[in-house]
């Protein structure tokens, strides 16, 4: 390998997996677009996946309630999922999906299909083969991230914040039918929450080594900044452990190559 190639390499970005968890209107979709935007990687929203199952579910008349018909029909809809930071998209038999899964009859029958195990096994093995597939790294948003799905993520983030700040911003972003006073805005939230996390399969937990980041007082280019300096020590410190162990490597071919120098020079002096 030539120097160039050398260099090039060792001063490359690493790809690096973040899995970015927490409940809803914490700041996940928009800092996660965010930080994967500026750094230059992919992005995934796997609760856009759940809602894409659930809005495929409540339009081919299948009740949601019931879990046994949930599971019978979790293998049926096809779901992809573009992963342009800029301008994600998803995909449901091949229909856009972007606007239908963000309707309050979606969010409110989401919880008891995400919570149906095989629903969670399906989706949660999409969400590894598009994490593996992502070149130069990926930034994964949801609430088992860290815990179920990609457990040996590089870099894993779990965003909280008040009840209060989490329904005025929640309630900051419906519009129209769908806009509700702050108080029922705030009770559907925690509603959600105790669904989430008393859900027997893979529950909204914070990982036992996942960065917490409290955005209540936070603004949103805070937080962003906040994430994106985590990203970069943790790459900093990979390239740090990289470049370590290129050193060592050379230094073992470096001492490798002067013992059989000695070794050759030895036996040509007992030859002489």
């Amino acid at each position: 390998m030539s120097d160039t190639v050398e260099t090039a390499a060792r001063t490359a970005p690493a790809a690096v997996i973040v899995g970015i968890d927490g409940p809803s209107g914490t700041g996940k979709s928009s800092t996660s677009k965010a930080v994967a935007a500026k750094l230059g990687l992919r992005y995934l929203d796997t609760g856009a996946q759940y809602r894409a199952i659930t809005w495929w579910m409540l339009s081919n008349g299948i009740d949601v309630d019931d879990a046994a018909a949930v599971a019978a029909a979790a293998g049926k809809p096809e779901i992809v999922s573009g992963t342009d930071p800029s301008a994600p998209t998803i995909t449901v038999d091949g229909a856009d999906a972007a606007g239908p899964i963000r309707t309050q009859e979606v969010t409110s029958a989401v919880s008891a299909v995400s919570a149906v195990p095989e629903i969670r096994t399906r989706l949660t093995e999409l969400q590894r083969s598009i994490a593996a597939a992502a070149p130069h790294g990926i930034v994964v948003e949801g609430r088992d991230i860290g815990t179920t799905v990609l457990p040996d993520a590089d870099l894993k983030i779990f965003l909280t914040a008040s009840a209060e700040a989490r329904a005025a911003r929640r309630n900051g972003e419906l519009k129209g039918k769908d806009a509700a006073d702050l108080a029922a805005t705030q009770a559907a939230l925690v509603k959600r929450d105790a669904a989430d996390s008393g859900r027997k399969t893979s529950p909204l937990a914070k990982a036992a080594d996942a960065v917490e980041v409290d955005t209540t007082e936070l603004t949103l280019e805070q937080v962003i900044e906040c994430v994106v300096t985590l990203v970069e020590e943790r790459r900093s410190r990979d390239a740090a452990q990289v470049e370590g162990s290129d050193r060592g490597t050379r230094a073992e071919h470096s001492a490798g190559a002067e013992s059989r120098r000695s070794a050759t020079e030895g036996t040509e002096k007992r030859s002489a």
